[in-house]
């Protein structure tokens, strides 16, 4: 059933009722936050309502629940935007036409999409944003990776505005005075793929003793840079491989304790580690964000998004040749509003 006229002024009044853009995403929390912000942009553009359908997700093996509230405090709006991120998206009737035009297919057609079809998606939706154009589908639905398609203002602001469950937030605060409180933490994530196809972040991965001797060099340089506080590493990986290799070489590494999956098994976003898995991955995501330096080994991965956004220094490796260095940092000094609120936001020149 469509919304009625109360629920319409609910969502955010005339101009915005039955207007909607379904942001759907199963994948790892780096590609769903960073697509949710491309979405949210268009959403606030074109004066539309966002919905979080986060159904299916890879960290939870219940297939109809949605994931957002589960991992996140569910909210209202996001700087204007109404939005419908809880059990009401099972409730609204959305409405066509859709676009891409896909999905105006009878809804049994629409259960298989092949990654041909959804890599379509992605390109007519890129296009779209890029337009900063409106459409005359009454939902547009963002089914797809749109890492690259808003600026960093809009994940700014997706950060800003959402905060992960208390019980996430208590644990990320607990290790936080354990292990980060008094100390230079250099913070190394390392995206191995663990036997998983890795598609883009595979160049990274041509030659791993290549790989590791480059991981160190850049805890070296991070060592490097002054700071009078006493150094640690810490480490986020998907590999066991890896962490036993770097730790052979890095004494002053800790990591937070997570289950993961067996050699070459494949990777941690996975429905198998439930939702201690998911709460792993948004722990280490926003303590990376609280780290004086943050390493990216490849800079390709999503996960590393939100912290390369707030940490004053990060050290990544050039796209075009992973074997050279990139210090990005300190260069913009202002406030951030995101969760971990003490943080000082430098931007990148």
């Amino acid at each position: 059933m469509s919304p009625t006229n109360d629920r319409r002024r609910e969502l955010g009044g005339e101009s915005m009722q039955n207007r909607f853009v379904i942001s759907r995403r199963r994948t790892g929390f780096g590609d769903c936050l960073w697509s949710l912000a491309a979405a949210w942009s268009y959403a606030q553009r074109t004066r539309r309502t966002l919905v979080v359908d986060w159904r299916g997700s890879c960290y939870l093996d219940q297939p109809f629940t949605n994931a957002f509230p589960v991992f996140f405090e569910p909210v209202e709006d996001i700087a204007g935007v109404p939005v419908i991120c809880d059990d009401r998206i099972n409730q609204v009737a959305f409405p066509g036409p859709f676009f891409p035009s896909w999905w105006n297919r009878p809804h049994i057609d629409c259960a298989y999409r092949p990654d041909e079809q959804i890599f379509k998606e992605r390109d007519e939706l890129g296009k779209l944003f890029e337009s900063q154009a409106d459409c005359d589908a009454g939902t547009v639905v963002c089914d797809a990776c749109l890492m690259w398609r808003c600026d960093q203002d809009a994940e700014r602001q997706i950060f800003r505005k959402l905060r992960p469950t208390l019980e996430i937030r208590e644990r990320i605060e607990a290790i936080y005075e354990e292990h980060f409180r008094g100390y230079n933490i250099i913070g190394v994530h390392v995206r191995h793929g663990n036997g998983e196809d890795i598609m883009g972040h595979a160049p990274y991965w041509a030659d791993p003793e290549c790989a590791l001797r480059q991981i160190r060099h850049a805890v070296d340089m991070a060592k490097a840079r002054p700071d009078p506080r006493p150094m640690k590493v810490f480490l986020c990986t998907d590999s066991t491989w890896v962490l036993d290799r770097i730790s052979d070489v890095c004494p002053d590494l800790f990591t937070v304790p997570k289950r993961f999956q067996t050699h070459q098994a494949g990777p941690l976003h996975s429905a198998t580690l439930g939702f201690e898995g998911g709460c792993s991955a948004l722990i280490e995501m926003y303590l990376l964000g609280r780290c004086e330096t943050l390493i990216r080994f490849p800079p390709t991965s999503a996960f590393t998004r939100y912290a390369s956004l707030f940490v004053p220094c990060v050290i990544e490796f050039d796209l075009n040749n992973p074997a050279r260095l990139i210090l990005k940092g300190e260069q913009l000094n202002e406030r951030s509003g995101a969760f971990v609120e003490h943080h000082v936001v430098r931007q990148s020149t």
